[in-house]
């Protein structure tokens, strides 16, 4: 329901002040009025006292802005911006994944499965989706378009093993961050939700650094595992070579120590060591779950489309009456002052 009130634009100090010493001059206005009459000392009428009273008056009530309060009801769309990040060192050309079925496949290959699942599971969303290797790379920024992102997916390629120095599993970090914070700068109101894709293999001596400092910006996190603690012979793939075409070579990643083919494992301490840096869950993929039947899957439901009503008042000033009235009397007194002029001419 609609309510009355003051709402001084100046303020309750400046306002209330203001609008005191007008009522103290109409107050005055009125005094000396009848004293002067009294004294037969003023050729001041009673109209003009009554005008230049009422004037004061109007404008002391001006100057306490009278308000109307109404309630309001806002409703916000809250909009769902998903961020995928996938592995694409040279352990991802790894033939020990499976994906839903006893088929063997890349981890790459499962890695382009679960894009597609994600895509497919926040059907309202915008998408943004970087790849990282020996450094993270924003290849498509934030888009509503899922198509793209499957496209992008069905081009992933492993990096050449000529160029990889080690897996370094905090490679996307800098560029996640930058790409988060974009995001909620941009859209204060959407959720965030992350998608790491990778089998968590940390090769460099260097520490990984923490994950944690996306948790200021992400609103719901997973990784996604992709390979199996077996592992598997990591195969030597050159520029320009998918990992399906590497399945068939014959030369392996050897290991300095043994001189025998290096065997690459998915580490799923370090999975669930980073989806609890970024306060997220684990996932892992299989040849009887996908990304679609897991959690990840329920999760996103509440990280779609949703409508925020909030209950809100407004304080709409209503002057003009009171400034129509000023106007009227301000004109009533230029045309009393005029007149009397004329006759004292």
């Amino acid at each position: 329901m609609n309510g009355f009130t003051f709402s001084p634009a100046l303020g309750w100090i400046a306002g209330g002040i203001l609008a005191g010493v007008l009522a103290l001059m109409a107050v005055g206005e009125i005094a000396q009025f009848m004293r002067r009459r009294k004294a037969n000392a003023t050729d001041e009428t009673a109209w003009a006292c009554t005008r230049r009273t009422l004037l004061l008056i109007v404008a002391a009530f001006m100057v306490l802005t009278p308000s109307v309060v109404a309630p309001t009801t806002s409703r916000a769309i809250n909009a769902t911006d998903v961020i995928v990040a996938v592995d694409t060192t040279g352990s991802m050309a790894v033939a020990d994944a499976h994906y839903g079925s006893d088929e063997t496949i890349t981890r790459i290959e499962a890695a382009r499965k679960a894009v597609h699942d994600v895509t497919a599971a926040y059907a309202d969303a915008s998408f943004t989706a970087l790849r990282f290797g020996a450094s993270g790379t924003l290849d498509v920024p934030l888009t509503p378009d899922a198509p793209a992102i499957d496209n992008w997916a069905d081009t992933l390629a492993v990096e050449s093993t000529s160029v990889s120095s080690g897996s370094s599993l905090d490679a996307p970090i800098d560029q996640l961050l930058v790409t988060a914070k974009s995001i909620r700068d941009t859209h204060p109101d959407d959720a965030i939700v992350l998608y790491i894709i990778t089998d968590g293999e940390q090769t460099s001596n260097v520490t990984r650094r923490s994950f944690s400092s996306l948790r200021q910006y992400v609103d719901d996190g997973f990784t996604v595992g992709v390979g199996s603690a077996e592992g598997g012979k990591i195969p030597v793939v050159a520029d320009g070579v998918s990992a399906g075409d590497s399945n068939t070579t014959d030369q392996w990643i050897t290991d300095p120590d043994t001189g025998q083919p290096g065997i690459s494992k998915m580490d799923e301490k370090n999975l669930k060591d980073i989806a609890d840096e970024i306060s997220g869950a684990y996932v892992a993929v299989n040849a009887t779950t996908t990304l679609a039947s897991q959690t990840s899957s329920k999760a996103s439901k509440q990280w779609r489309v949703t409508t925020t009503t909030k209950e809100r008042t407004r304080t709409t000033p209503v002057v003009w009456p009171l400034a129509i009235a000023a106007t009227l009397l301000l004109a009533w007194e230029l045309g009393a002052w005029i007149a009397t002029s004329r006759r004292l001419i």
